[in-house]
């Protein structure tokens, strides 16, 4: 029986300890401050001194400050969130939170799902940038009592702020390796009346190999408008448009074809209304709408995905006083899926969904959350999730302990249920995948909210994985998998003396095929980030360091499974603010020329360097 922690569980502890013990000697000199509250965990505003639930945010001035557009780059400082991209910038990326399968964990785009069994988000997480205006916050853990099917890794919660202040905004441009050049432009404002934002950026880059040029635009636009002192009105639009040239792994079948390319379209729109009728009761409306067109191209056919999404989400609070506030309410929506592909799907799916969660502080610094949900779905029924958090909060607000327990599941796909082809038929018995999980973890908060440091340990079990079966002819899929995360999350944010920023991010995961005995793909046992920054007068200068190790994957000529290479990946960022308004900027991306494939046979790029300038105005 073993009885030591691993030697990277070890080393995880000591960089939580060490990072604790020079963080408490810089707390006086931080420049690092925590947002005022973070709301995907509740669904309401909650301080995060309050939460029992693992919460990770990454402010658009921390975004920017580090230089990090693309969403699949900011996720990076998320511990337990590795992601492997099938090819350089632009591909198709798969994300692993928590050890889940990437379809098991669930994106919010300004309060509506991005994403289901039959609308997947991998080519947008590949190259989606995020808005001058976002904040990403990201719950870990099952959701689903809050947020319904595919929350069993957590929730990924991209949000547009309302725009505040007078009108400011900026322009931005930069070039550099392999043919990039890209841009970016921002404006907002706001008053108690009203405000918005919007934002655009998007570019070209070649990329290294042959036929894998990739062109993208992201745009981002929210306004709102205060009709009276009880009624509030907005709406949001987001998109994402990209061409992506797919030319395969470098080796083996198919490499390096010619003729594919990607091709998305992801539009997602919002109205809402936010009425407060008494100073303890308020509700929010939101109407939202999903347009999604894929398109890939082999050299001789195309094949077309189209995913619209309609959803109605209300939800109520009552606060009863400050220890007692409960929310409620209901989630509809319609979705219709085409798939001219594999499986030949043209589908239509309807549900109902009512929750409601309970938030009460029994005790001065006791903070305690239950909730229940029932999602019922035309297609397959219905599923019944719950969870409870607990909070401990020391005396003088330094330190929290805390834990939850949760369930999800993720709905069976339509081309699970019904696909049909000349070697495959769709079952349309199947039942949703199903996961339990729990977590206990301690945060450690720097004085005045000038950051914080926190330790999770957390295990999920999910069952009733759907599963090939080939020994039926035609082939088709049933629920007889199993499987298991569990590990340790370390993240932190503080300043170090000498006003020095760190971002640090770490986890060590075992995610295991419990039904066949095996390890689970692309997960890496290892992985983390740190991102240290200072500001000299007007120059200001940092670096980035992600680090994967241990992970198995699929050999590109073979198939067979292999143990997968370990990586270490550095950049290096810096700026010159040469004016009020005028701020010139450079980064290296992958210092260290490191040569590696997040995917076996897709080679990462190399060594590149890039510089720009912004104007603010």
């Amino acid at each position: 029986m073993q009885t030591s922690l691993p030697a990277s569980l070890r080393r995880l502890s000591f960089l939580a300890f060490a990072a604790l013990a020079t963080g408490r000697l810089a707390a006086q000199e931080s420049t690092v401050v925590l947002p005022d509250y973070v709301t995907t965990a509740t669904r309401t505003p909650a301080a995060l001194t309050t939460l029992g639930t693992a919460v990770e945010s990454i402010s658009a001035a921390e975004l920017a400050r580090m230089q990090v557009l693309g969403l699949n780059y900011a996720l990076a400082g998320i511990p337990g969130a590795p992601s492997a991209a099938s090819g350089a910038p632009g591909g198709v990326t798969s994300l692993f939170l928590r050890g889940s399968n990437s379809n098991q964990t669930l994106f919010l785009v300004d309060g509506i799902r991005a994403n289901d069994p039959n609308t997947d988000y991998q080519a947008t997480l590949g190259g989606l940038c995020l808005g001058a205006c976002d904040n990403l916050e990201v719950s870990h853990g099952p959701q689903s009592t809050l947020y319904g099917g595919e929350a069993v890794g957590g929730v990924i919660a991209i949000r547009g702020q309302r725009g505040r202040g007078a009108r400011r905004g900026s322009v931005a441009l930069e070039a550099g390796s392999f043919g990039t050049i890209q841009g970016a432009a921002s404006v907002q404002a706001g008053d108690e009346q009203g405000g918005y934002t919007f934002s655009l950026s998007g570019g070209h880059t070649d990329n290294e190999r042959a036929n894998n040029a990739f062109d993208s635009a992201s745009y981002a636009l929210r306004v709102d408008r205060r009709v009276s002192a009880k009624v509030a009105v907005g709406a949001t639009w987001r998109g994402f448009i990209g061409a992506y040239g797919s030319p395969g792994p470098a080796i083996g079948w198919g490499a390096n074809d010619p003729d594919n390319e990607e091709r998305e379209s992801n539009q997602l729109a919002t109205v809402f209304a936010e009425f407060t009728p008494a100073p303890g009761f308020s509700s929010k409306a939101v109407l939202g709408g999903q347009d999604r067109r894929y398109e890939s191209f082999n050299g001789t056919s195309t094949t077309l995905v189209k995913n619209r999404r309609a959803v109605l989400d209300w939800q109520a609070t009552w606060t009863a006083n400050e220890a007692h506030r409960v929310t409620g309410g209901v989630t509809a929506e319609a979705n219709h899926t085409r798939n001219t592909g594999f499986g030949d799907i043209n589908r239509r799916q309807k549900l109902l969904a009512l929750f409601v969660q309970d938030e009460w502080s029994p005790l001065t610094n006791v903070f305690l959350t239950a909730g229940l949900r029932s999602d019922d779905h035309d297609s397959f029924g219905r599923a019944t999730t719950g969870k409870a958090t607990a909070a401990w909060l020391s005396p003088g607000s330094r330190w929290k302990v805390r834990a939850s327990y949760g369930t999800a599941f993720r709905s069976p796909s339509f081309l699970d249920l019904y696909g049909q082809s000349s070697y495959y038929v769709g079952n349309p018995d199947l039942e949703p995948e199903k996961a339990k999980g729990w977590d206990a973890g301690v945060d450690y908060f720097f004085a005045d909210k000038q950051g914080m440091l926190s330790l999770t340990w957390f295990d999920t079990r999910i069952s009733n994985l759907v599963t090939f079966d080939f020994a039926a002819f035609p082939s088709t899929v049933q629920n007889v998998g199993r499987a298991r995360t569990r590990g340790l999350e370390l993240s932190g944010k503080f300043t170090l003396p000498g006003a020095v920023e760190v971002r640090v991010a770490g986890a060590h995961l075992d995610a295991d095929d419990v039904t066949n005995g095996t390890r689970l793909l692309r997960r890496p046992r290892l992985s983390g980030s740190l991102d240290v920054w200072k500001r000299f007068g007007a120059f200001s200068a940092g670096t980035g360091l992600v680090v994967v190790s241990d992970r198995m994957d699929v050999d590109a000529v073979t198939f067979a499974t292999i143990a997968g290479e370990d990586y270490t990946v550095m950049r290096v960022y810096g700026a010159w603010q040469a004016s009020e308004r005028v701020t010139l900027k450079a980064r290296v991306e992958n210092l260290l020329d490191e040569k590696y494939d997040q995917v076996h046979g897709y080679p990462q790029p190399g060594l590149g360097a890039y510089a720009g300038v912004e104007w603010k105005f």
